[in-house]
């Protein structure tokens, strides 16, 4: 997948077939638009071409009401790992700003799509709008097409356990602790990518060794407090892991440096922890999250604690495979 910061770095590609919106969460909707648009692309000896944003728009719309305290399932970073899985050709990640939201949707089509990318086809997900006041939507877009000589294809919902996927439903569910449910309607796990720094003293004193995980992204989704099941993928391995999280509070109250993540990564031949807990720290880490297990829990000494995570290391250690 080819990167490009905004429509001039793009070059010249091939018979393009586009899709555009915020893709936040890469869900399972996200990714039967983008498989049709590899498929097309296939079809139309072309490339697939997606066009996103950064900020999210509601963060620079809406900065005092809807976006102030809006949390996003992916960082910036993570969103570009997973849609580089999708086998999507080209990226296209545009700067949001409000001079740019004030572009009309015939002006997107025209400028952008037509003289600037050459559009062969445009894809877009079901009740997409889009240009300025959210005026641009399907019917509107197939006229131009014609117009224009460009195709037009719109993707009907996608339901889960008969819900309708959407980003704000998977946001729901994993402030709500519920991984497993969030994961479904992902079609992935839940990730969280992070550096490996100077863990608990506590679980290092129980022989328990743990990293400390610093989020960057003040916008980043963090599930609430609790210990977590989890797969780890740092330095080319795959690891077992059991992740705690403490104060991650409410969206409206919550501090981002603040919150306490802490990950033990299990050894390989799954008998204790990493041979030498120093060989990793400082790695960038790619977490999956597999199932919330319990609570945060307070404790009244060092032994109870030192039996409760033996306990959640049996958990997760017959969890994961």
């Amino acid at each position: 997948m080819k990167i490009h910061y905004g429509f001039d770095s793009a070059g010249e590609i091939l018979n393009p077939v586009i899709t555009t919106g915020s893709f936040d969460g890469v869900h399972v909707g996200h990714k039967t638009i983008i498989d049709r648009i590899n498929q097309l692309a296939a079809m139309h000896g072309g490339e697939s071409v997606l066009i996103t944003f950064y900020p999210h728009p509601r963060k620079v719309l809406f900065p005092d009401t809807a976006g102030k305290n809006l949390l996003l399932i992916n960082s910036q970073k993570e969103k570009i790992k997973l849609l580089s899985e999708t086998g999507l050709d080209h990226l296209i990640i545009v700067e949001f700003t409000k001079e740019f939201s004030e572009i009309s949707s015939v002006d997107f089509i025209r400028n952008i799509l037509v003289k600037r990318l050459h559009a062969k086809k445009v894809v877009i997900g079901f009740n997409h709008h889009f240009g300025h006041n959210r005026e641009g939507n399907f019917e509107y877009l197939y006229e131009l097409g014609k117009y224009y000589n460009f195709g037009v294809e719109e993707i009907p919902e996608q339901d889960i356990h008969r819900e309708t996927v959407s980003s704000t439903l998977i946001r729901k569910a994993l402030l709500d602790g519920k991984i497993q449910r969030a994961n479904a309607y992902l079609d992935h796990l839940y990730i969280i990518i992070g550096n490996l720094g100077d863990g608990s003293a506590a679980c290092k004193a129980l022989d328990f060794p743990t990293y400390r995980i610093q989020i960057n992204d003040d916008s980043k989704l963090v599930p609430p407090d609790g210990v977590y099941a989890v797969s780890v993928l740092v330095k080319g391995q795959n690891y077992k892991g059991i992740l705690n999280i403490k104060n991650s509070l409410p969206p409206e109250v919550r501090d981002i440096e603040e919150i306490i993540i802490d990950l033990h990564i299990f050894s390989q031949d799954g008998n204790g922890t990493v041979t030498d807990i120093e060989k990793l720290k400082g790695s960038e880490a790619n977490i999956s999250f597999v199932k919330r297990i319990r609570d945060e829990l307070e404790f009244s000494g060092m032994d109870e604690m030192s039996v409760r995570l033996l306990k959640d290391f049996q958990e997760v250690d017959e969890l994961i495979y």
